[in-house]
Parts: structure tokens; sequence; C-alpha cells
């Protein structure tokens, strides 16, 4: 099998990422903060390594604003639903959203009250554009680092100072980069970040997490046990306490903790060119099939490792269903969780195939995409 769908889900592991869940399951896998017996202070210790590597990954000044969950979508629904908005307030997003965003800001909508303006970022930040987005009540900026369909990259930087500059609280969605791209809360203005353990981070599925400056001040989506302050009946209010109620995913964090080693090892030069060096190469091989329509920032643009196109006259989720079934080639089509970026780019009715490379993939392994393409195309 060719494994074109790491935007999805990285794959294959590293293998240290491997021995590190099977280590954690054959070896400590006791319940991190409820007991003070041996197996649990080991577990306890990984758990604290992995939320100190975070912070400093991100550049975060606290180790313990570090929160896990499940996937990068119960952290952004952890982020959007917990902070406190009031009725009227005004969020500002980009048509870029994933639904894990997106329908969080629409559920907000219709509890709390708020208004959300979607805005294009058309390939760069015009601040005059969101100047113009801008409301008395203001209060929230949501914005993804990069997008999943088209592989452009938002300009975080710009859009920090701009909200640092109207008193704005940023969440960044760093789903599709985290791993791949310099994330550094600190030096960008970035108030929350929410990310997946399974993608760049080279983890497992089943791990994710939240990553909160010193000024958030949110109310937990969940509520129950948490090894600590049992003789109150309310939530405690210490963090990472207060959000992650119920036993956390060890084997999973302790992968997801060696995932960011092998992160740091490549480096993030290493990895953002290879994958970046894969999309041009893809790109430039696709133009050489008739009735390709490629979407996104072009070859040799700042982008991350996705690519996204249509072949004129065939279905897209024909295509990725011939492509694994007849040349075991993974490859995603459709929507992408992305609905609104596909009513921005007109490709809302049959959405569009999506390759997306990790550092495994090699340009030999894109080859045989193209010949199966063009075969595939031969027979329409």
């Amino acid at each position: 099998m060719i494994y074109f769908d790491n935007a999805a889900s990285s794959f294959p592991k590293p293998k240290k990422v491997v021995e590190a869940v099977v280590e954690a399951l054959t070896e400590y896998g006791a319940n991190p903060g409820r007991g003070a017996h041996a197996l649990a202070e080991r577990t306890a210790a990984i758990i604290n390594e992995a939320r100190k590597e975070l912070a400093l990954f991100f550049g975060l000044s606290y180790k313990n604003h570090v929160l896990f969950y499940q996937n990068a979508t119960m952290a952004l629904n952890q982020a959007i639903k917990g902070f406190p908005f009031k009725e009227g307030d005004h969020v500002i997003a980009t048509v870029y959203e994933h639904n894990s965003v997106r329908r969080p800001l629409e559920a907000c909508v219709k509890s709390k009250g708020i208004k959300v303006t979607y805005l294009s970022p058309n390939r760069g930040f015009h601040e005059e554009k969101w100047e113009d987005a801008l409301e008395d009540n203001t209060k929230f900026i949501a914005v993804t680092h990069a997008s999943n369909v088209t592989g452009d990259i938002l300009p975080i930087e710009e859009i920090g100072l701009f909200a640092k500059k109207h008193g704005l609280t940023l969440l960044v969605d760093a789903s599709q980069t985290a791993g791949v791209l310099p994330i550094n809360m600190d030096e960008l203005g970035i108030d929350m970040l929410a990310f997946p353990g399974h993608k760049g981070l080279l983890g497992p599925q089943g791990t994710g997490a939240l990553l909160l400056n010193e000024k958030m001040d949110l109310a937990p989506i969940i509520h129950g046990g948490t090894g600590s302050h049992s003789e109150q009946i309310e939530q405690p209010g210490v963090l990472p306490d207060k959000f992650e109620s119920g036993t956390l995913n060890t084997p999973g964090i302790a992968g997801l903790l060696a995932g960011v080693k092998v992160v740091k090892e490549r480096t993030l030069d290493a990895i953002a060119k290879h994958e970046s060096d894969l999309a041009n190469y893809c790109i430039e091989s696709l133009q050489t099939i008739g009735n390709v329509r490629l979407y996104g920032p072009g070859q040799s643009k700042q982008r991350i490792g996705v690519v996204s196109f249509a072949i004129e006259g065939i279905d897209s989720h024909e295509i990725a269903m011939i492509l694994d079934q007849h040349y075991g080639i993974a490859v995603r089509a459709g929507l992408h969780c992305s609905p609104m970026a596909h009513e921005e780019l007109g490709t809302i009715e049959g959405g569009l195939i999506r390759v997306s490379f990790g550092f495994a993939n090699t340009k030999e392994e894109i080859d045989v995409l193209i010949q199966a393409l063009t075969e595939i195309t031969g027979y329409f």
C-alpha cells in the first residue's frame, strides 16, 4: 500500500513511537495521579515529561497549561465552548476552518447567541478586510494555521499582531502544522493552540492537546474525577486538573512524547522541506495528465504537503476507490470535513481528490500515482 493520507493521520509510525506505546502497556501502565505506588508514579512522570516537552516545543511558559485530550476536535471544543462568551459577542474565523472549529462556533451561535464572520484569506492577510470585519463586541479569532484542503499556510504572525492590537483572544488550530512548521505561542501571540498527536507529531490516534497561555480562563466542558481534591463537590480550579477529568490515555501520550522527540531529531526544517518538495513534484507531475485541475497555492509557493485536484468528467470518489482497490494507493476524496473551503473553491458538489505527504513518502511513490491516474483517465 502507498499511503497518501497523512493529512488525516500520519502512517506509518516511527519505531520509537511503537516501542513507547508497548512499553507503557506492558511495563508501567497504571493510572497517573490515582495512587502513590511505584507504577502510578512512573506513569505520572511520563505524563509530566510529555507536558514539559510540548510546552518547550510550542513556546509555552507553563507546562501545566498543556491539557491532554482525545484529539484536536475535543481540544477545540474546550477552547470554544469553554470561552466566556456573552450574548452578542462576535467572532472572526476563516472559510478554511475545519468542522472541528465551525461546528462548535455554530453551536455557540445557538446556545450563547454569539455572531461569527467567516473571512476568505485570499492568499494572504489583508488588514483592511479584517478591520472591516471588526464589530464593537468582537472578542475572539479562531483560525487554522494551514488548510487541510488546499495546503495554504495562513499568516499567523500577522493575525497574531492584529489580535493583540485589538485585544482579541486568538485560537489557532494547528492540526496540519504541528510537527511540520515552527510554532512559538509567545512570539506569535497565540492565546490557545490546539492540535492532534496523530498527524505531524507522529503519535498514536486518540491523542491531542490544548495549550493555554497564562491569562486564559475557560470553563471546563467535562467534569469528573481528577485524582486530586476529591473532597470537593466542584471541579478543582488548578491546572491541568480543571480540564482533565477521567483517566488519561497514558500509552498514547507516551507515544506522542516519543513522536515529538523524533520530530526534533529530524528537525522541522527538514520535515517541511521534504513534504513541500514532494508537493511541488506532485503538482508538476499532475500537470502532465490531461483534464486535471489543481487547487491551492501552486508549485514552489509556501505550502504544506497537501495537494488537491479534480479530473474533469470523473467523480473524485470513484477515482479514490479505483486507486485503492486496483492500485493499492490510499488517497482522500470528498469535502475533507471543510465544506466552507469547497464552497470558496466552487467544488462543493463533487469535492476533490487529496494526496498528503509524510516523512516516509518518496518521489517514486508519486510516479506510481501518476501512472495509475494516467491509466484511469484513459478508461473514461
